[in-house]
């Protein structure tokens, strides 16, 4: 084995990092479909729903890369099982939060670097 692949197989996967891929992925998916109303004036929102070939892209890579990140740490099983927990967990947020308009940038930046914080000094 090379020194590269021993370093990429030795990289601890946080589950706030995968969290973070999947929130966005799910949230860019979320605004391309026909039925969400944008009525604010968000920059990353107003793309989204003025690009929404490309973000479906963007979104099912972003969602794709947290699965695989989830297999290589935990490996097939239990990979999958947490990948589907959170997609659920996640993505029934977004869905009630999001018409609320709760969910801000800010907001999303300080819930994730609290959670990254957490599991990586605990």
């Amino acid at each position: 084995m090379s020194l590269s692949s021993k370093l990429i197989l030795n990289i601890k996967v946080m589950i706030s990092i995968v969290s973070f891929l999947i929130f966005i992925g799910f949230y860019a998916l979320y605004y391309t479909s026909q039925k969400t109303y944008v009525s604010y004036d968000r920059g990353f929102e107003l793309w989204i729903k003025k690009n929404t070939k490309p973000t479906k892209y963007i979104g099912l890579l972003l969602l794709l890369s947290a699965f695989m990140l989830l297999l290589l740490e935990k490996a097939l099983g239990s990979g999958t099982l947490v990948f589907f927990i959170l997609l659920m967990t996640i993505g029934s947020l977004i869905i009630i939060l999001s018409p609320l308009k709760i969910i801000k940038p800010s907001f999303v930046i300080i819930l994730f670097a609290v959670a990254t914080l957490i599991e990586y000094y605990n």
